[in-house]
C-alpha cells in the first residue's frame, strides 16, 4: 500500500511499543509529582515549568533510560527478523537479517555467512541487556544498599 520505503520502515519499527514508554513515564511523573520534595518546592512558589524541568524530569529519566535498554534488543531482533524474511531493509542497503537470509542457502559450504551475523546480533542483544540491568541497579533508589 505504501510501497517499500525505508523511512516508513524506520518509522514503524521506531513507533513499535511507544505505549509502554507513555504509560511508564506517566506513572513515574505522577509518582514524582506527589513526593515530598515537589510539594516543598511548590510551597516555596516555584512555577510548574520549573518544578517539572528541575525536579520531576531528572527523577524520571532513569525509568525511560532503563526501558530503552530493555526495548533496544527487541527492536533490533524485530528489524533483523523482518529483514531475514525480506520485509525489512531492501538492497542496496544491508542488514544483519538480510545477510543471514542470503547465507541460509550456503550453510553447508559457507556456514560463517550465517553464523557471524547471528553471533553479532546475539552479542549486541546480550550486551545491551546487561547494560540495562546494570543501569537499573545503579539508578533505582529502592535497590541501593545501605552503606
Amino acid at each position: 500500500m505504501f510501497d517499500n520505503s525505508f523511512t516508513l520502515f524506520l518509522l514503524l519499527v521506531g513507533l513499535n511499543g511507544w505505549e509502554v514508554y507513555a504509560r511508564l513515564m506517566r506513572g513515574a511523573t505522577l509518582q514524582a509529582k506527589e513526593s515530598g520534595y515537589v510539594t516543598a518546592v511548590r510551597a516555596l512558589g516555584a512555577s510548574p515549568a520549573r518544578i517539572y524541568l528541575r525536579h520531576v524530569l531528572p527523577n524520571i529519566l532513569n525509568v525511560a533510560l532503563v526501558q530503552f535498554t530493555v526495548n533496544l534488543p527487541l527492536t533490533v531482533l524485530l528489524e533483523t527478523a523482518l529483514s531475514f524474511l525480506g520485509l525489512g531493509v531492501q538492497p542496496p542497503l544491508t542488514s544483519l537479517g538480510q545477510i543471514m537470509s542470503e547465507g541460509r542457502d550456503r550453510l553447508m559450504t559457507a556456514w560463517w555467512l550465517t553464523l557471524l551475523p547471528g553471533a553479532i546480533i546475539f552479542c549486541l542483544a546480550l550486551s545491551v541487556s546487561m547494560i540495562g540491568d546494570w543501569l537499573r541497579d545503579r539508578l533505582d533508589p529502592t535497590l541501593r544498599s545501605e552503606r
